[in-house]
Formats: structure tokens, sequence, C-alpha cells
């Protein structure tokens, strides 16, 4: 069935706007639904970051505090027996230390002392002698000392050596019981031993009402809400602006009980001792509630973050449905308009073309008519028609008819220039290729193109930009034409990749021995753009920072190494990759020197190797420092650790070189390159 050009273009138009509109709705709306749970998402994530932090230092804390005082009672500074000098030091780290609550001791006689924070205005001290007896002295804080605000003695059941803290083991432990009642606490205990005998045991304890006051400092969204509870659903923590020691935990929250349904909710499902969180809905009174579990630092304790779903799915649902209305009316007006214009500024007009077109389709070319029109592309498309039907006509008795096309070419041009960017270049080449070219001849190309082949897939994979083959080279870089801020990890990334696929790859030379590559690395900024002439222009990136690349690279033969790297790609890398620092040198054409570093691997690739960068490190360390016999033997049992290590035997003959012929007053230790 043929249909006429005005209803197809009416139908196309009509139809695109219609598609294109519910194209663009559902996006938006799965857009928006992916931003508002991607929000919630980040909410809990930074609750859960900043409760990790705030355990990670109040557990920090207590084992400082630990150290600190069994320090002082091992080496026997402080005498456990000599009540002033120990009230005294444990008051102290009281005070030190903000999150600490308790700092005791326990004899195995059931002896107890410690001290005890009354919320941010004092401190009271405890003491069980041996006739059961608990003696409590409070104190006030007064101008940065402290009053004796009264004192009394009571009888006690309280024994520590049946409390769990007691076996000191130095984990952390919860309890209950203290010498004064019940509150849930945190303890970490140490066993001390003096001259090999068990002394007692010393704990440092933390109560749990200091992290509630944490909680209610910590801004959840507008109504969202976080807590710590344990696998049955008690509150560990709950936010609570007046917790302290001296104001037990209360758990009035509104979102408390949704904490509770959601981990009960979540049963077996839900592991509190591993390390994976656990999304949940819970609905409660009618309203949803999006809940996150996430297992933290002690066994079985669980941080639930509760985010009333409303929050931010509301205001998205109910601006999607508005805006789905609005643009229904306008995708039907704008259907109804453009199906009219259509017809009348393209339809018409292109119906005239066309005829014009059968007139040079049939050779009538007397018979071509321009047409004028609104639109610039129709009124061309009629000219163009007319030049072509003039230009067929006057050569028509030269070029049959059949062999008659139409060229059209459209691009806006190439012009110099560049800008200068941050970047990481990289150069890698075969190692010993001239060699190997003369002596395989045209046997070479399978080989070379087979390792193009490989090196090029790792450096498009790794996001690196190929600038050029320069005969066994590629150069190569990162951080253009798109930005990237990781170039100087994705290039070292790529580097290594390289270098496996290369031994993966199993090429041999004419002598059966695997060819081998040399790269090097160098990042900062550079000139990258469209450089050349006006008649030949190629995109590529030059400056000083390239070429120390390109030297880098053949810098790996001195040393006996496969990838050498830069000190500004080191300093921007950072922690993300494993290195070893070969040498301060002067590569040809530069007077400064800079540290050189040869890259192992990414991080947590090449563990086995850290005695060995460290030994080798030690060496250089007292080479710079004029100490050649000390670096000999660094650098000697660098070499034991790894028999190919060519750098430390390199470095072992420089030494004995400057033994016997030491150099003049302000040498540093930086090797001068003297070719490229």
């Amino acid at each position: 069935m043929r249909i006429g050009i005005r209803s197809a273009i009416s139908a196309l138009v009509l139809t695109s706007i219609v598609v294109s509109a519910i194209v663009v709705h559902l996006l938006w709306w799965r857009t928006a639904n992916q931003v508002s749970q991607t929000l919630a998402d980040t909410i809990n994530d930074q609750i859960v970051a900043a409760v990790g932090d705030q355990l990670q230092s109040i557990t920090t804390e207590a084992r400082s505090a630990s150290i600190a005082v069994r320090a002082l009672l091992t080496e026997k500074v402080l005498d456990i027996r000599d009540a002033k000098r120990r009230k005294f030091v444990f008051l102290s780290q009281l005070q030190a230390q903000p999150t600490i609550s308790w700092v005791a001791f326990g004899w195995p006689d059931n002896s107890f002392f410690a001290v005890h924070k009354l919320g941010d205005a004092g401190v009271e001290t405890l003491e069980i002698g041996t006739d059961a007896k608990l003696s409590i002295e409070r104190y006030d804080f007064e101008e940065g000392d402290i009053k004796l605000r009264d004192s009394r003695v009571e009888d006690t059941k309280y024994r520590v050596t049946e409390q769990e803290w007691y076996s000191g083991s130095d984990l952390w432990s919860t309890l209950t019981v203290h010498p004064i009642g019940e509150r849930p606490a945190a303890a970490f205990a140490v066993t001390i031993e003096i001259d090999d005998v068990r002394t007692g045991v010393l704990a440092v304890i933390i109560e749990l009402t200091r992290v509630s006051n944490f909680l209610s400092q910590l801004t959840v969204g507008k109504s969202a809400g976080a807590f710590i509870l344990d696998p049955a659903g008690n509150a560990i923590a709950s936010p609570d602006a007046n917790a302290d020691e001296l104001n037990p935990l209360k758990t009035e929250h509104p979102l408390f009980p949704v904490a509770v349904d959601a981990i009960r909710q979540a049963g077996s499902a839900y592991n509190p001792a591993g390390s994976q969180p656990f999304n949940t809905a819970v609905v409660r009174d009618g309203k949803a509630y999006k809940t996150v579990l996430t297992p933290i630092s002690f066994p079985g304790w669980s941080l639930v973050t509760v985010v009333p779903e409303s929050e931010f799915l509301g205001p998205v649902q109910a601006t999607i449905r508005n805006l789905l209305i609005g643009l229904a009316v306008l995708i039907a007006f704008a259907g109804l308009l453009s199906a009219w214009l259509a017809q009348r500024l393209i339809a018409a007009p292109l119906i005239r073309v066309v005829n014009e077109i059968r007139h040079v389709e049939r050779f009538d070319l007397d018979k071509v008519q321009r047409h004028s029109s609104r639109l610039t592309e129709i009124a061309n498309l009629s000219g163009a028609i007319g030049d072509m039907a003039q230009g067929l006509a006057a050569f028509r008795k030269y070029i049959p008819a059949d062999l008659v096309r139409r060229l059209v070419s459209d691009g806006n041009g190439a012009r110099l220039g560049g800008a200068v960017r941050p970047m990481s270049v990289l150069f890698i080449d075969l190692a010993g290729f001239t060699g190997m070219s003369e002596r395989m001849g045209d046997r070479i190309i399978p080989v070379l193109s087979r390792y193009l082949d490989v090196v090029s897939a790792q450096i498009q994979g790794a996001s690196g930009t190929i600038d050029k083959f320069i005969g066994d080279a590629v150069m190569a870089f990162w951080g253009a034409p798109s930005p990237n801020p990781d170039h100087a990890v994705d290039c070292c990334r790529a580097a290594l990749a390289c270098k496996r696929a290369v031994e993966e790859a199993g090429l041999v030379d004419d002598r059966g021995e695997k060819v081998k590559v040399r790269i090097g690395i160098n990042s900062g900024d550079m000139l990258v753009g469209n450089i050349g002439s006006e008649v030949r222009l190629n995109y590529t990136v030059i400056g000083d920072a390239v070429n120390i690349a390109s030297r880098l690279e053949s810098t790996n033969k001195a040393y006996g190494s496969t990838i050498i790297i830069g000190p500004e790609t080191r300093r921007l890398a950072g922690d993300r990759i494993v290195v070893r620092e070969l040498d301060r040198l002067a590569v040809y054409g530069r007077a400064g020197g800079l540290q050189i570093y040869e890259l192992l691997g990414m991080t947590g690739e090449c563990e086995d190797l850290r005695e060995w960068v460290m030994t080798y490190e030690a060496g250089l360390a007292a080479w710079r420092a004029g100490d050649f016999d000390g670096a000999i033997g660094c650098f000697e049992w660098a070499r034991k650790l790894r028999e190919s290590d060519a750098a430390s035997s390199l470095m072992i003959e420089r030494c004995r070189h400057q033994i016997d012929n030491p150099t003049a007053e302000g040498w540093d230790g930086t090797t001068v390159a003297r070719t490229k």
C-alpha cells in the first residue's frame, strides 16, 4: 500500500514527536527514581562512613589509652599499688580521651580500682578492697582542675574476676554490669604481666551513651534516623542528645520502632557478622520506609538507617505527574502544528522538486525548472537539481548517462591549534628490535604486526589515545581529547597490561627467545591539539614532559627494568601503584635531576616484593648519603633477594667506583645520562 508524501511526512513528524516524548518521559521517570534511590543510598553511605569513623576513633582512643597505661606498668614507671600516682595516671587518660568512660584495673584477689567519667562535668573514683567494700569519691571539674565533691563507702557484690573482660584477651567485649549499676558498654581489656607474673587486668571502657550522643549530631536528611541494634533488635545506641554517663539511653525516637521492624523482618537473610549491607523496605502505620542494615566493627552490631520514602520520592513523583500532564498536552498541540507545517512547508515543495528529478531521470533536461521555497534546504535542493541539469546538458555528449554520479562533501575543516593540559604519555618499544630486524628481514613483519595489535588493544582498553607508530615504538597519551583526572593511574595500568599481554602472546624472535618490551611513562603539562602545517595536521602532544617519557623508555636498558615512570606520575598515582625508586637521574638534554621509579604493579598485586623494594631503597638512601659501603651491603642483599636485579648490580658498580674515585664536594648522588 502506497501513501502520499504529505501523509508520510505528517505521520513521521507526529510519530517521532510522540515516540521521543514517550522515550524522554520513560527515561526521566527511571532517572528520577534512580536519583532518588541513589540519594537515599548516598545518605546511608555517609552515615555508615561517619559512624564507622566515630567507632574507629573510639576504639583508637581506647587502645591508645590502654597502650599508654600498660607501658607505664610493664616498664615499672608506675606501681599499680601506688594509689596516688595510679589515680593521677588514670584521670589523665580519662581527660585526654573524650570518648572514654572508664579506666579500670582488677587484681586476682578481686581488688578493683577505676576512674569513671560523670558526663562532661565531673569524675568519680571507685575502689574495692579485699573486704568487698566499695569506696566512691566524686569530683567536679573547676577551672581545669578537679575538686572533691563527696565520698562514701558501701557494700558491693561486684567481683571483678567474674567479669567477661577480666580474661584480658586483647579483644573487645560488651558488658552491662558495673560496680555502680547496669549500663551498656564496650570494654577493651589487656592482661598486665610484670616480671612474667600476671599482676592483673587493665580495662578501658566506653559507655554506649557516648555513641547515642554522636548519633544525635548526625544530619540524616530531614526526618531520617540512624540506630545501632543487636541481632534481637535491642538498642545499642539511638539518637539522644542528652545521653552520657549520667543520663541513660532513651529510645524515644519516632523511627526507632521502624529500625527494630527492619532487623526482625530481615531474619536469616541478613548476617550481622558479615560484611555486606542489606536493603529492605518497611511499612509501618501506612508509611513506607527504606532501611539499610549494615554490619559494623563490633560483631553482632548493625547500623540501621531509616529513610522515609516520602522524603525523597514524594516531591519527585508529584513533579513527574504534573510534568506528564503538561507534556501530553504539549505533544498533542505540537503534533497537530507539525503535521500542518509539514504539509505546507515540506510536502508541497518536495513534490514539485520530485517532479523535476523525474525530468532528470528521463533526461528531459530542458524541462527542469527551479522552484523557490521558504525552507533554505529545499530551495538549495531545487537549485542544485537545476545546476545538475545544466551540467549534464553540457557534458552528456562526453559522459554516458549511466556513469553520472553526484558527490557530496560536508565538513567543518581542521584548524591549527591546541591547549596545555595535565596529561600522561607512554612510550613503548621492543627491546633489541634493530638487531632483530636486521637478522629477520621481512620476516619481522608478522612479529611486529602481532606486537602492535596486542599493545594497541591494551592501550585502547585503558582509555588511551594512540598518537603514532614509530617503527616498533608506540606513543600513546591519556587526558585528551577527553579530560581524565585518573590519567596517571590509567596509563600505569595500561603499561602493566601491555607487558603482560606481550608475554602471554608468545612472541619470539629468530633465535626462539621471547621478545620483551621497554616502557617509559611521564606526566605533566603538555601541549595537545592539531599540530602541523596548513596542508597536513596531526593530533598529538608535545612538550618537555613528553621528551622525558621518551628518555625514560630508553633508560630501562641501563637499569634492566621494563617500566620506568617519572616523579609526577608517581605523585598522581599515589598509593594505587607499587613502585621501586630506582635513582635520581638527569636525563639527556636536562641539567636537573629527577626521581625515577620502576613500576612493579598495581596495589595488591605484588606484596611479596616489599622486602626487596625496601632493601634497595635503603641502599639508595645510603648511596645519596655517601655511605657507599653500607649501600653496597643493601644492594647485595637486594640482589640476593632477586638475582635478576640488574639495577642493584649497577648501583654496586657505581658505589665501588665512588670509593675508588671520590667525586668533588657537592656531589648529590644524581646520575647524568650521557645518551638518549
